[in-house]
């Protein structure tokens, strides 16, 4: 009997040895193939610096883009972005708790589809088109209070990491409300106006507070409950300065901080359902916003004397308009879902936007569209997306255009009124560290019907693009 009791108690003290093994082994790297960086963890250096609280994230997005017809003319380029992304968790690195630190960096290269083959645009091709540069990007303090329902930020930030996204418009940050988003982290789509929307980008001084341009600013953030989120900012004005030339030449290094100037303020209240991963719901949020700038603006039309600037005998200086705002609305819902993860499925998105048309030159805007992750059996992260966007010009800019036709001889000159944009594109995951993404873009009315260059008397005509891009997280 004591023997077998030896024999029992021995087997015992053996499988619990094993389980006890089992438990404190670290859990095997994923191959190759599947792991999320391309450089996987070498020496044990970035579960080494996690542990810490540090992380560091490199992500390198190259595209091709060519013209089918349309344009001003044919032919293809290639342009792509470098972006390193430092985080420090203060509370693991120091104690500091709810504290944390986030600067990332950008390399900009190759030449861009809208100026160099499309010859014009109020939504940029490229949503990381921009001048070649390498250039401070984010670098700001972040510190959550209250079980995190209430966090502020202060330093140089963008409002497209944060405000007017969308989960199924663009799809560029990391599944969470508010979570930062990558200059190119795989966006769905490529076209710049389904992030950072084209009536801000075009109206707002260096295109406001946008990549590439990142500006001083504070960011509230309250959380009261687990559907609703308040949002608030307060940004520099111009965050390259003031100047005639390209703001991105201006500001090229990403280290101009100025807080003299004016100041743009935005605010966003969410209202998201059904977000829990195993929710029986279909997810969904809506916003609501609005913003202000307190900045002189131009009126697009009437000069200081009251004439159209389009009149031979007007002084040719434009009446100066203190403030710019407006307010837009936003939705994104899930109306069929397939997967297990609260993303797997088909959604839809819409936002709509509009201020003033005498000081802005684009005066309302309209986009939307269906997305659908993981379409093909066996193919859950991959995503295909179809987008529609329209940016209308302003009252004053369409009828400056109407009073230069009038002026003109003859009256032939193209008048303006809007650029509309259809994209569709397909996100392959073909690893865990790379997607590979073909996309096709039809850009009806360039800049919203400018001039031809090689012909003034006709419009710009209507572009077809077709592209290729990559991305890979280091």
């Amino acid at each position: 009997m004591q023997s077998n009791m030896r024999r029992s108690l021995a087997a015992f003290l053996c499988v619990w040895a094993g389980a006890a093994l089992a438990a404190e082994a670290p859990a095997p790297e994923p191959d190759f193939w599947s792991r999320p960086n391309l450089l996987g963890d070498p020496f044990g250096l970035r579960a080494s610096l996690a542990a810490k609280g540090i992380g560091l994230q490199v992500l390198e997005t190259s595209e091709v883009l060519g013209t089918v017809s349309g344009g001003i003319r044919r032919g293809t380029v290639y342009e792509g972005v470098t972006q390193a992304t430092l985080t420090v968790d203060l509370e693991k690195l120091a104690g500091w708790k709810g504290g944390s630190i986030l600067v990332s960096a950008l390399q900009i290269h190759g030449r861009g589809a809208s100026a160099n083959l499309v010859g014009a645009g109020l939504n940029t091709v490229s949503n990381f088109e921009a001048t070649r540069a390498t250039r401070l990007y984010d670098a700001y303090f972040e510190q959550k209070l209250f079980d995190g329902k209430f966090s502020v930020r202060i330093g140089q930030m963008r409002a497209d990491d944060e405000f007017l996204l969308s989960q199924y418009g663009q799809n560029a940050g990391p599944d969470e409300p508010n979570g930062y988003s990558f200059a190119s982290a795989n966006p769905l789509f490529m076209n710049s106006t389904f992030g950072f929307p084209a009536l801000l980008g075009n109206d707002l001084p260096s295109g406001g507070p946008a990549y590439p341009l990142a500006a001083p600013g504070v960011r509230l953030k309250l959380q009261p409950t687990g559907e609703i989120s308040l949002l608030a900012a307060v940004f520099a004005g111009n965050p390259a300065g003031p100047g005639a030339n390209d703001p991105q030449v201006r500001n090229g290094n990403g280290l101009f901080f100025s807080l003299r100037d004016s100041f743009f303020a935005i605010a966003e209240a969410q209202y998201a359902l059904n977000q829990a991963p195993d929710g029986a719901g279909l997810p969904g949020t809506y916003r609501v916003g609005a913003w202000l700038h307190n900045g002189i603006f131009l009126d697009q039309r009437l000069g200081t004397d009251g004439l159209s600037l389009a009149n031979p005998a007007s002084n040719g200086a434009a009446r100066r308009l203190r403030g710019f705002m407006g307010g837009y609305v936003g939705a994104d819902q899930m109306i069929w879902k397939t997967g297990k993860t609260k993303d797997q499925g088909i959604g839809v998105f819409g936002r709509v936007m509009a201020t003033q048309g005498d000081r802005a030159p684009v005066g309302f805007y309209i986009n939307g569209g269906v997305t659908w992750k993981g379409p093909i059996p066996g193919r859950e992260s991959d995503s295909l997306g179809l987008g529609v966007a329209h940016a209308a010009l302003g009252n004053g800019a369409r009828g400056l255009d109407q009073d230069a036709a009038a002026f003109a001889v003859g009256g032939l000159r193209p008048i303006r009124d809007g650029e509309t944009v259809f994209e569709l594109t397909y996100l392959f995951q073909a690893t865990g560290w790379m997607t590979i993404q073909p996309d096709l873009q039809w850009i009806v009315r360039p800049g919203g019907g400018v001039p031809d260059p090689v012909s003034p008397t006709r419009a710009i005509g209507d572009a077809l693009l077709i592209g290729l891009r990559t991305a890979i997280t280091f």
